[in-house]
């Protein structure tokens, strides 16, 4: 069996990211102003949970993490994480006009899942999964076509941590040589290499702030993905 891993933003769902972190502040912090929790403070938390997740050392689940630094802020209100999944369900949509639509990444998922591949969807999971089967929809893709959602529930590690890709196979039962890691970005994406993944780069939204040469990487659009799927990574 041959897994496909796929980066969700900036892969298959092309954004702004400093707009969509505006527009999700903006409304997370809205929906939960009535509920007595002041904007400032709520954002500067979350953030603060979110550098504690991106530290995690696998002792516990990110989310476990998470909440355990919003409590230490709030001292407690851990009932606020109703509100949250009520925002992801019913508001987080807010956020999707800082977001495009690449119709060939939704186009080459669909093809890859037909070819008989097993995908997963690989997003830093610093957010629950209803949050990132939102995002998944909002680039047309079908979150029942994975068979995992890596996200802040089920994951000890966050990218660029090679853990977290460890963590990955002992979740899906795979080997890193039976896996390919589909990313734009070389830091958190491509790092899926030093385990022993293979790797795909799309340089169309590529972050790559220390400049890393990035000659080595097999790179292209969703065209040239699926080709090199065919030629370099083919089923048994």
């Amino acid at each position: 069996m041959k897994y496909i891993l796929f980066d969700l933003d900036g892969t298959l769902l092309p954004m702004d990211q400093d707009a969509f972190v505006r527009e999700y502040f903006k409304a997370i912090a809205a929906h939960l102003a009535p509920h007595g929790l002041e904007p400032k403070r709520l954002i500067n938390t979350i953030l603060k949970g979110t550098a504690a997740m991106v530290k995690n050392d696998g002792a516990a689940t990110n989310a476990e993490v998470f909440w355990k630094c919003y409590a230490g802020e709030y001292g407690g209100r851990l009932y606020d994480e109703q509100y949250f999944d009520e925002f992801y369900r019913t508001e987080f949509d807010a956020a999707k006009s800082s977001c495009g639509l690449y119709p060939d990444a939704a186009a080459t998922v669909k093809q890859l899942k037909k070819l008989g591949y097993t995908l997963v969807l690989a997003s830093n999971p610093i957010f629950p999964a209803i949050a990132h089967k939102r995002r998944m929809t909002w680039a047309g893709v079908d979150p029942d076509d994975f068979i995992l959602i890596t996200a802040y529930e089920n994951m000890r590690y966050c990218k660029p941590n090679p853990d977290y890709y460890r963590q990955i196979c002992d979740l899906i039962g795979a080997t890193p040589a039976d896996c390919l890691m589909v990313g734009n970005d070389v830091g958190e994406d491509m790092v899926a290499s030093t385990v022993g993944m293979k790797v795909f780069l799309l340089p169309d939204r590529i972050i790559n702030p220390n400049n890393a040469d990035i000659s080595s990487y097999p790179q292209g659009d969703y065209s040239a993905l699926l080709s090199y799927v065919q030629a370099e990574f083919p089923l048994d």
